[in-house]
C-alpha cells in the first residue's frame, strides 16, 4: 500500500474548480459546526483544513473532501461539553487529546485491513442511526435559532425548550427564519452558481448589521487569524476510560462516516476506492487535528458531490478545498466575527433534516414491523443515550433477526426419511431401493449452508427416528459447514456407532470435506464415504441383506 498519494495534474482545471467550489460551500458549515461543538468557529475552520488536506492527501478515495460533519460534531460537542465542565483548566485540551485518540483507532482500523467489515451494517440501523444524529443537530441549534445559547446537551435542552419557544428573542429569530427560507427556497440554478448556505451567511449577516449593537443577537465575536498552534496531548487519569471510549467513538463514527461518503464518490466517479487507505487518510488527518486544535472531521457527502460535480477527479482537488480555506481563516478572519449565531443555526438546522432519512421512514413500516421497531430504536438510543451505545445494540439485534431467518431457512433444507417421501428429489431407482429396506435404511439430508442455527435441529431430527440400521448423510449440497453444524453431524455419527450402525457419508467436498475430516469423521471403521446417494442405498441394502461382509467402496483409497 503507497501510504502517499502521487500528486497528478492532468485533471488540474476540474481539481482547481472543485476545490474552489468545495471550500464555499464548507466554509459556512465549518464555522457553523465549531461554533455548534462549544470549540469556537476557528476549530471548525482548522478541522476543515488539516482533516481536507491530510485526508487527502494520505486517503484511498481521490476526489473524496473531508472535513467536520454533522455526526462527528455531535459526538465532540458531548466530548467537549462533559471535559469542559469537569475540568475547566485543562478540559478543552483533552478534548482534541479525544480527537488524536479517534484518528489512532482509524489508523489502527486501516492497518487491521478492517475497511472492507466498517460498512457491513444492516440499512435499519445505520438508517436509524443517521436520523438519530438529525435530530441531535436540529434539537441542539432550536436555542440559538430561538435567540439562547445552547447548553451542548440534549437532556439540557428538552428542560428549557418550552421556555424557548414561548419566549423566542424577536430579531435572532427573524435572521434565523430568514437563514431557513434562503437555505430551502434558494432554486437549484442558482445553488448551483451560488451555494446557498453560502448566500445565506452573506444575507443573514449583512442584515443583522441593520439591528447594530443589539443584545438579543449573539455574534460569533473575534476568532484567531494566524495559524494554529501545537495542543499537546493531556491526559487525566480519572478520565482516561472515559477520553479512550470517546475516542473509540469518533474512530468508529468517523469511519463509518468516510466509508458510506467513499461508496458516493465511487457511484458518481465509476470509481474504487481503497477502503484501508481511506482509514489511514482519515486517521492522519484527525491527529494532526487534535494535535494543532481542530474539530474531528470524515468524508464529507455533500461537499464530496460537489467537487466531482464542478470538475475535481484527484487528491490535488480535497488539498485545494484545504489551501483555499486557509487563505480565508490568514486573511478574511476579520469578516466572521459578525455572524450571528441564529444564522449558523438556521443553516445546520437544514443539514439536520437533510440528514434525516425520510424516505426510509416513510417506507419502513410496509417492509416489516420489526424493521421499522428496530430503527426507531435506533433512532432513540442516538438521540438520549450515545452513538456507539446505539450502533451496537442496533447491530446485536438486526443479527439475532438475521440469525434466526437463517436458522429457519437452513431448518426447512435438514430431511430426515425412511420412506420415499416428496420432500426429496429422489430418483424413481433410489426410491425402489429405500422401499425395499422397509424403514431399516435412515437418509438424512442436508442442502445449503450449514451454520450454527441448523445444529439445533439437526439432532432435533435424530431423535424423532431411533429403528434403523443404516445411517446414510447427503452433504453433497452443503457448500459450506459451520462448526456448530459439524460437531451436531459427529454426535449423530458417534450415535450411530455406538449402536454398532453403518454410516455412510455422501458427496463430502471442498470445504465441508475438510470439515468434517479435520473432526476425523471417519476414524470409525463403520462410516464409509461414498460418492453419490445412488451408491449409498444400494450398498447399504446390500449390506442388510448378505451375512457376508460386502466390500465398501472409499473414494479416498
Amino acid at each position: 500500500m503507497r501510504l502517499l498519494n502521487a500528486i497528478q495534474f492532468q485533471h488540474f482545471r476540474g481539481d482547481l474548480f472543485g476545490g474552489i467550489t468545495a471550500a464555499i460551500v464548507a466554509l459556512p458549515l465549518a464555522l457553523a459546526f465549531g461554533v455548534s461543538s462549544g470549540a469556537g468557529a476557528i476549530a471548525g475552520l482548522y478541522g476543515a483544513i488539516l482533516v481536507g488536506f491530510f485526508a487527502a492527501l494520505f486517503g484511498g478515495t481521490p476526489s473524496q473532501v473531508s472535513g467536520p460533519t454533522g455526526p462527528m460534531t455531535v459526538v465532540m460537542t458531548t466530548v467537549f461539553t462533559a471535559l469542559v465542565a469537569r475540568h475547566p483548566d485543562t478540559g478543552a485540551a483533552m478534548a482534541f487529546t479525544v480527537v488524536l485518540l479517534g484518528g489512532l483507532f482509524q489508523i489502527l482500523f486501516g492497518v487491521l485491513r478492517l475497511g472492507k467489515y466498517i460498512t457491513l451494517m444492516p440499512y435499519t440501523v445505520i438508517s436509524g442511526f443517521m436520523s438519530g444524529v438529525g435530530l441531535i443537530i436540529i434539537l441542539l441549534q432550536l436555542p440559538p435559532l430561538l435567540g439562547y445559547m445552547s447548553t451542548g446537551e440534549i437532556w439540557g435542552v428538552l428542560v428549557q425548550l418550552p421556555t424557548y419557544l414561548t419566549q423566542p428573542r424577536p430579531a435572532a429569530f427573524g435572521l434565523g427564519l430568514l437563514t431557513l427560507t434562503i437555505v430551502f427556497a434558494a432554486p437549484p440554478k442558482l445553488n448551483r452558481i451560488f451555494p446557498a448556505p453560502l448566500l445565506a451567511l452573506i444575507v443573514g449577516t449583512l442584515v443583522s448589521m441593520l439591528f447594530g449593537e443589539n443584545p438579543e443577537i449573539n455574534r460569533i465575536g473575534s476568532i484567531p487569524s494566524g495559524l494554529p498552534t501545537l495542543q499537546l496531548p493531556t491526559f487525566a487519569l480519572s478520565e482516561l476510560k472515559d477520553m479512550m471510549v470517546y475516542g473509540l467513538m469518533l474512530g468508529v463514527l468517523g469511519s463509518i462516516d468516510s466509508l458510506l461518503t467513499s461508496l458516493v464518490a465511487d457511484s458518481v466517479t465509476r470509481t474504487q476506492h481503497d477502503s484501508d487507505k481511506e482509514l489511514i487518510g482519515q486517521g492522519i488527518g484527525n491527529c494532526i487535528a487534535g494535535l494543532l486544535g481542530g474539530l474531528p472531521g470524515a468524508g464529507a457527502t455533500m461537499r464530496t458531490v460537489t467537487n466531482v460535480q464542478a470538475g475535481g477527479r484527484t487528491a490535488l482537488s480535497g488539498m485545494i478545498h484545504a489551501l483555499v480555506l486557509l487563505t480565508i481563516t490568514l486573511w478574511a478572519s476579520p469578516l466572521t466575527t459578525i455572524i450571528p449565531h441564529a444564522v449558523l443555526a438556521g443553516i445546520l438546522l437544514k443539514v439536520g433534516i437533510d440528514i434525516i432519512d425520510w424516505g426510509f421512514i416513510k417506507r419502513a413500516h410496509r417492509i416489516s414491523l420489526k424493521t421499522t421497531g428496530l430503527m426507531y430504536l435506533v433512532m432513540a438510543l442516538t438521540v438520549f443515550v450515545d452513538l456507539i451505545t446505539a450502533v451496537a445494540v442496533g447491530v446485536f439485534i438486526a443479527n439475532l433477526l438475521t440469525v434466526k431467518k437463517l436458522s429457519d431457512l437452513q431448518s426447512s433444507r435438514v430431511k430426515a426419511v425412511t420412506e420415499p417421501t416428496n420432500e426429496l428429489s429422489l430418483t424413481p431407482l433410489e426410491q425402489s431401493v429405500l422401499s425395499e429396506a422397509k424403514g431399516r435404511i435412515l437418509l438424512f439430508q442436508l442442502g445449503g449452508p450449514m451454520s450454527f442455527g441448523a445444529a439445533k435441529v439437526i439432532s432435533q431430527r435424530m431423535r424423532i427416528v431411533k429403528d434403523y440400521e443404516v445411517l446414510i448423510l447427503d452433504v453433497s449440497d452443503v457448500p459450506m459447514l459451520g462448526v456448530t453444524a459439524a460437531l451436531a453431524i459427529e454426535t449423530m455419527v458417534e450415535d450411530a456407532v455406538k449402536k454398532r450402525h453403518h454410516v455412510f457419508l455422501v458427496g463430502a467436498y471442498g470445504g465441508t470435506q475438510q470439515r468434517l475430516g479435520r473432526l476425523e469423521i471417519d476414524r470409525f471403521p463403520e462410516v464409509h464415504q461414498v460418492e453419490n446417494r445412488l451408491e449409498a442405498l444400494q450398498t447399504a441394502l446390500a449390506l442388510m441383506q448378505s451375512s457376508e461382509p460386502i466390500p465398501i467402496p472409499n473414494p479416498r483409497q
